[in-house]
């Protein structure tokens, strides 16, 4: 009797076991992991032959016709936008981005904002979500107050087609055939520059090379760019797993990924949990990648630079389109923000005119570094694990970091950082 007690006690335990772990949602595999993969749910995709198809929001538009829309923008408002020609793909589309800025006399310096979109070509909804974001902030211009005092006080610069042969894969009229790679069959975010140390498997493609000229021609502090295949924030490293080298500015970054995710919530609770439920995650404790564009930004071009996993499926129906606009509007917008509020934690505290005054060239450097103007404060260099390297005294100009490893450094003067690149 005992010993069939016992088996039903062992069976009702295996059981329970079973049960629980068909219950276990998998964690959901970053789409980068799998390249080859694709969706096969057929999907319900409209397509907007003209810029007046294009009103509800609830289409894709062709390529003439996103070339059309931008056009639009730029001839409506001469004195607050240009079109930038990042260059242009394998089979010669174009690579544009809107670049806002309001035309004045005064050269203040105005920090730079860069959002870039769909350079995996299947992933679209971020193509929509930025030619709809791009409308906002200069239809709103001088009636939405946030608006306004975005476009005077930094220049934005969006991107909404970094991989135009992808999306138009299947031709010019329609996204339906959209694949992942560039015409040559490269994935464009494993096809950079790596700080540490991969090689790329395929030689730098075009497409590239045209986006690391435009950002090495401006200054982007901070910057995302927009996917699609899950509905997570993904801030740097994606080369190491957070414990084996955490980003020197993580604890920023996760205070921005929970804005982003707080704000998004507040119109739809069910978005960003697909992968995490927290929406968030250090890009190698999902899934490491080597060669990407976070860690390129961010590594040479002191840009902080995230990968926002925007929707779950990489191709929505276009009917979808205005909901995910509904809930991911006032974060993206917010998003631009966070490029006043990182240097002093308050967007009002942060004036242009004295942006200036700690900021260093050339950078990255191998040598010397220069201040444009002496700080009041004893400087401190630090390395990427928040180690202390050198102490210099107040009024320095001019430091030398030969000495230096290669690398991230973050210059501390009393409540003002930077960073600097040693190559």
């Amino acid at each position: 009797m005992k010993r069939l007690i016992l088996c039903l006690i062992l069976f009702s335990l295996q059981f329970l076991t079973l049960h629980l772990s068909a219950q276990e949602e998998p964690l959901k595999v970053r789409p980068d992991a799998l390249p080859w993969e694709k969706e096969i749910t057929p999907k319900a995709i409209s397509m907007a032959t003209s810029v007046e198809q294009m009103a509800n929001w609830d289409r894709y538009p062709t390529y003439n016709t996103y070339l059309s829309m931008m056009e639009q923008w730029a001839t409506e408002f001469p004195n607050l936008c240009h079109i930038d020609t990042i260059g242009t793909s394998v089979q010669g589309r174009l690579i544009l981005s809107m670049y806002i800025e309001p035309e004045t006399d005064d050269d203040l310096y105005r920090p730079e904002f860069f959002y870039s979109s769909t350079m995996h070509g299947d992933e679209v909804t971020g193509f929509v979500m930025m030619l709809r974001l791009i409308d906002t902030l200069l239809h709103g211009y001088g009636f939405n107050p946030q608006y306004t005092n975005l476009i005077n006080r930094l220049r934005i610069s969006i991107n909404p087609l970094s991989n135009p042969d992808g999306t138009y894969h299947g031709g010019n009229n329609t996204v339906s055939g959209a694949w992942r790679y560039n015409a040559n069959y490269v994935d464009l975010n494993r096809n950079y520059p790596d700080p540490f140390g991969s090689t790329p498997d395929d030689d730098q493609q075009v497409e590239n090379t045209a986006m690391i000229n435009y950002v090495s021609n401006h200054n982007f502090r901070v910057s995302a760019n927009l996917h699609g295949g899950a509905e997570v924030m993904n801030y740097p490293w994606d080369s190491y797993r957070s414990s084996q080298n955490p980003h020197p500015d993580r604890d920023w970054w996760i205070e921005v990924c929970k804005r982003f995710i707080d704000t998004s919530r507040t119109y739809s609770n069910s978005h960003f949990r697909d992968t995490y439920n927290s929406g968030y995650t250090a890009g190698g404790d999902w899934y490491v990648i080597s060669n990407g564009r976070q860690d390129y930004m961010n590594y040479y071009h002191n840009c902080r630079e995230m990968t926002m996993e925007i929707s779950s499926n990489k191709t929505l129906s276009s009917n979808q389109l205005p909901e995910y606009w509904r809930f991911l509007q006032h974060s993206l917008v917010n998003y631009i923000e966070e490029t006043l509020i990182f240097a002093s934690g308050d967007p009002s505290a942060i004036n242009p005119a004295t942006e200036r005054e700690f900021s260093v060239y050339p950078n990255p450097t191998s040598d010397r570094i220069f201040l444009n103007v002496p700080p009041s404060n004893d400087i401190t260099i630090y390395d990427i694990h928040g180690k202390s390297v050198l102490h210099l005294q107040k009024g320095t100009q001019c430091i030398d970091i030969r000495q230096l490893p290669k690398g991230i450094y973050i210059l501390k003067s009393g409540d003002t950082t930077t960073k600097v690149v040693k190559q």
